[in-house]
């Protein structure tokens, strides 16, 4: 395979079949494309390190997206880290496609925003990720056309939410909102959306996203929906428009979501308020104006929570390393494909423009730059013709007369119209082969792309480009008591049009009807230099071209229609393409690059950087069809996996050498030191032969001095001591390895009376072991602080399987001879957080649990959050622990209540409470449990106790109506609530009056 691999047939029933397979059975072509940008970028195979970018492109269906999350599952198991950053990274799939892809007549799940997803490499480690959106496609919120649906997110919502949550968010039957038509699916679909729904929330969860964040968030989601129920009518008395009676309700539920007043979110409806010379003036809408002031409002809202989620995980997924190391990337581009439906508006202009420009950087690449380079090192070689759209792109994108800046020009005229547009369209371009006036009164014009033609209808061009918000709402939202709401309109818009909370915009008074004038950059400029900055990136790496297919515009499975494919082949250069990938030469690496790779192949030191030596290289191979050029190398894509066989084998002939040699080395060491030893074994027992002698001499001399008899001392017999303490300390005695356990140095610690030691500091100095200690002290104090009261049981105990702060030979020896399957939590001696020892099978497992930063519970490497511990666990009492699939059976339960587990827990010193004249907790009577002398624990039971008996009919009874079992909740709930009756009274009022009418009849 070769780096400018164009070739890629991936269909939609390919990727429908790939979707649920893991990363061990990936397809052949992304497999190639993963591994190869992976091992370029880090230097591997010929070259240096350099940044690699892979563009995935294709029609709307084709199985980007799908191909998308293939590409990032496998660079992610090539990175084998060990850290949570790769599941995170993995979740930003799912999040995103929620709130930005939806179903058209062309694709069910196509993505109406394009992302480029840099991921950032130490070495080999992912160390974060930074992600770019472009141009969401904010008009779908507001209009659907036929066949087609709203965002994924508000149907998810719906079939997700418990009944609780509805009526907390105020979301009522679907079928009652306009901006979702009413429209949702059957029960098999509701059962997939609810599924859907449980994977954004697990991926909000995962990522990072705070509670409160979460429903905000929603609540947002909510107010937007209720405020495309408001609806107009005239004024009889001064010709402005009102709220009609039916939508009053929808009104006041709008403002409780948002968090704003109902009467300053009905001025900005219905009126524009400015101020002149010191006069405030007020400007009362039409029923036309009024209506696209509603739908302005819900697609600025909708877009900047969009464009905040980003945002968000971009500051999660930052990489924390020293600036001053450099990192290596690998870039993902997953943008729309090119579209043509029946009715084309702005936002397909958009997405064929980008289509158009990642056509030219295709053509660029592998046509240009490779043919220049042939001509330029004289090799024989055929020109071969493309289809070059470079004029298509000047059409679009020149200045001052290109379509984007006449879009730009009229926009800025507050007397511009579409038809005045259009008519300057048709004056400017007339001639274009690539632009052709609409027929007749069609108000519209059509471009001849380079993957066909389409007509576009003009009508909405100003009003979208400008991106219009009504006066005053940018400061009704601002003081919004929703704090994200607030954070949203705080924020500044970049040049490219990317939200940056951190970054609050400047605030004048009286600015807010200024809001989006002509100083405010269009939606077209915004997007015209996001697409430079995404092409300067794309240049500034190595390509990577992963051209996708779709089989049959039916959106069936198993169905290849030929023309439908053969036409995508032609209109995207591929049939070219295959042409100069087998006549030409994809790797062309230069004279010195080659020899510094490959001079070991000549097996001998000092191979020069020279043309000789790389020619004596290739000559001592068996290669076939390379050429040499003045400066450089041609070879054909697979000659560079036969170098690579020729260097691998060489690689096994060393570590051969390296193994005989190390043999060798040590063997000859060990026949030393053996020798060495005995010689001095020898020394000692010739030494201990002569001290023995001696002193048998010295004895022998004595007596014969001493003629009288001297009578021995009388032997002492032991007493045997009562208290076993006051025996003398036994050393440990070592025991044999298990095959359960590892060797330790205190495997076999026997005295329970002696203090236990700490593994690992025996050879620790003393400043280490105070390190130690202290870091065991603040593990304790966070479990006292924040943890014992989540984990503590309603009868003040805690649940079998958590042991306390117990040792990891500890946790082994208590599971030995255990049955398999069971398992225990306990408490990290290093770090504020859990470890899980599972009894597997012929040994035990250690499961690192991680404390994410918004509370929830994580086992490392899997990619589902809990909000608690005990959920976790019964969790994986029923799902498999990855990537063994481990199932948790049966808790370790403690020998008795006085355990050594606990032991370090129930040492806990609290503030003493007799500085409040409190009465301190050990001398108070805990009802649960005997009183042992344990005053934490018995802190901890008594403060779980006193909670669960403290006003009962409050504490265990089920939240009321409209309350939530979420500590999170909207701001304004009790309005919301208000609202949802008012409305409810409202729609049952005429169903009560129809059924009456017929029981008349």
């Amino acid at each position: 395979m070769n780096p400018f691999q164009p070739l890629q047939l991936y269909g939609r029933e390919v990727s429908e079949r790939y979707r649920r397979l893991q990363t061990d059975a990936l397809p052949p072509h992304i497999f190639a494309v993963a591994s190869r940008a992976y091992h370029a970028m880090l230097g591997r195979g010929g070259g240096g390190p350099r940044n690699q970018c892979i563009l995935i492109s294709g029609e709307s269906g084709a199985g980007k997206t799908e191909s998308t999350k293939l590409l990032l599952q496998h660079i992610m198991n090539l990175c084998k880290g060990n850290s949570q950053l790769e599941q995170q990274i993995l979740q930003v799939n799912p999040l995103l496609e929620a709130f930005g892809n939806a179903q058209t007549v062309m694709n069910d799940n196509s993505s109406r925003f394009g992302k480029y997803i840099q991921l950032r490499f130490q070495k080999n480690t992912v160390q974060g990720a930074k992600l770019s959106e472009y141009l969401l496609e904010k008009s779908r919120v507001v209009q659907q056309d036929t066949g087609e649906r709203n965002f994924h997110i508000f149907y998810y919502m719906f079939a997700g939410l418990s009944s609780e949550q509805k009526e907390m968010y105020g979301l009522l039957d679907p079928s009652l909102y306009r901006y979702i038509s009413g429209r949702f699916g059957t029960q098999e679909v509701a059962e997939r959306w609810k599924h859907k729904y449980q994977e954004v929330c697990n991926a909000l969860d995962m990522v990072g996203f705070q509670e409160q964040e979460q429903v905000d968030m929603q609540a947002i989601l909510a107010g937007v929906l209720s405020l495309g129920n408001v609806t107009f009518e005239p004024e009889e008395s001064n010709g402005s428009v009102k709220v009609s009676e039916v939508s009053q309700g929808w009104l006041k539920a709008a403002a409780g979501q948002f968090g704003v007043q109902e009467d300053e979110l009905l001025k900005c409806l219905i009126c524009t308020t400015s101020v002149t010379r010191g006069e405030q003036i007020q400007r009362f809408h039409t029923q036309q104006q009024a209506e696209d002031a509603r739908d302005s409002i819900a697609k600025v809202a909708y877009g900047r929570v969009f464009d905040w989620i980003v945002c968000k995980i971009n500051e999660l997924l930052a990489e924390n390393v020293d600036p001053e190391v450099e990192l290596r990337e690998i870039g993902i581009l997953d943008i729309f494909g090119f579209e043509n439906f029946t009715v084309n508006r702005f936002e397909q202009l958009c997405i064929n423009l980008a289509n158009e420009q990642l056509q030219h950087f295709f053509n660029h690449h592998i046509f240009q730059l490779e043919q220049a380079a042939y001509k330029e090192e004289e090799l024989p070689w055929e020109t071969i013709t493309f289809n070059n759209n470079e004029p298509i792109l000047n059409l679009l994108l020149a200045k001052p007369l290109g379509l984007l800046s006449l879009l730009d020009e009229q926009s800025a005229f507050p007397q511009a119209t579409d038809k005045t547009f259009v008519d300057k369209l048709n004056s400017s371009f007339k001639g274009s082969l690539h632009f052709q006036p609409a027929r007749g009164r069609v108000l519209g014009f059509s471009i001849v792309h380079y993957a066909g033609k389409v007509q576009y209808d003009a009508r909405g061009f100003l009003e979208k480009n400008r991106d219009t918000l009504p006066a005053n709402i940018r400061g009704l939202f601002i003081n919004s008591i929703t704090p994200l709401l607030s954070v949203l309109f705080t924020a500044t818009i970049s040049r490219t049009g990317t939200l940056m909370p951190h970054v609050k915009a400047k605030v004048t008074p009286g600015a807010d009807d200024k809001f989006n004038s002509t100083r405010k950059q269009s939606v077209g400029a915004q997007f015209r230099h996001s697409l430079m900055v995404l092409m300067e990136r794309m240049y500034s790496a190595d390509p990577h071209f992963v051209r996708c297919i779709k089989p049959n515009n039916q959106k069936e499975p198993g169905v290849l229609d030929n023309q439908v494919v053969l036409l995508q082949l032609r209109y995207n250069g591929l049939l070219e393409t295959i042409r100069i990938r087998r006549d030409g030469f994809s790797w062309r690496p230069s004279f010195e690059e080659f020899a510094e790779r490959y001079g070991i192949l000549l097996v001998k030191p000092g191979v020069p950087l020279t043309k000789e030596s790389c020619l004596e290289i290739l000559q001592s191979t068996e290669l076939k069809g390379w050429i040499c050029g003045k400066s450089r190398l041609f070879f054909k894509y697979w000659h560079q996996e036969q170098l690579a066989k020729y260097v691998e084998r060489l690689e096994r002939a060393a570590v051969i050498i390296q193994k005989v040699f190390r043999g060798f080395r040590c063997k000859k060491s060990f026949l030393k030191l053996l020798a060495e030893l005995r010689a001095r074994a020898q020394r000692l027992q010739e030494e201990a032969e002569r001290e023995r002698l001696r002193q048998l001499a010295l004895a022998a001399e004595a007596q014969e001095r001493n003629s009288l008899p001297v009578p021995m001392p009388r032997k002492r017999r032991p007493q045997s001591s009562p208290h076993p303490s006051d025996q003398s300390q036994q050393p440990p005695v070592p025991r044999p390895r298990s095959k359960l356990t590892e060797s330790t140095p205190f495997d076999n610690f026997l005295n329970p009376s002696v203090p236990r030691p700490v593994l690992g500091t025996e050879g620790q100095t003393g400043e280490e072991a105070n390190m130690r200690k202290l870091k065991r002290g603040a593990t304790l104090r966070w479990f006292k602080e924040t943890q014992a009261q989540k984990v503590m049981q309603d009868d003040g105990a805690f649940p079998s399987w958590l042991h306390g702060m117990i040792s990891r030979r500890e946790a082994e020896n208590l599971l030995t001879d255990k049955p398999l399957g069971c398992f225990l939590v306990r408490i990290s001696q290093s770090r504020p957080g859990y470890i899980l020892t599972y009894r597997g099978e012929g040994r035990c497992r250690h499961y690192m649990i991680q404390m994410q930063p918004n509370a929830r519970y994580v086992i490392l490497g899997e990619d589902r959050a809990h909000t608690s511990l005990t959920e976790l666990v019964r969790y994986h009492q029923t799902v498999g622990i990855q990537p063994f699939m481990e199932i948790l059976t049966v808790p370790c339960g403690q020998k008795s209540s006085d355990n050594l587990c606990y032991e370090n827990l129930e040492s806990l010193t609290l503030s003493s409470p007799t500085d409040k004249g409190e009465t301190p907790p050990e001398k108070q009577s805990c009802p649960s449990t005997p009183s042992s002398g344990k005053p934490a624990l018995q802190w901890f039971r008594k403060t779980k106790n006193f909670q669960n008996q403290e006003t009962p009919d409050k504490g265990r009874t089920k939240p009321s109506s409209g309350e939530s079992s979420q500590g999170a909740f909207p701001r304004l709930r009790s309005s919301i609530r208000l609202a949802m009756q008012e409305i409810q009274q409202f729609t049952s009022t005429p169903m009560s009056m129809s059924k009456q009418r017929s029981s008349l009849h």
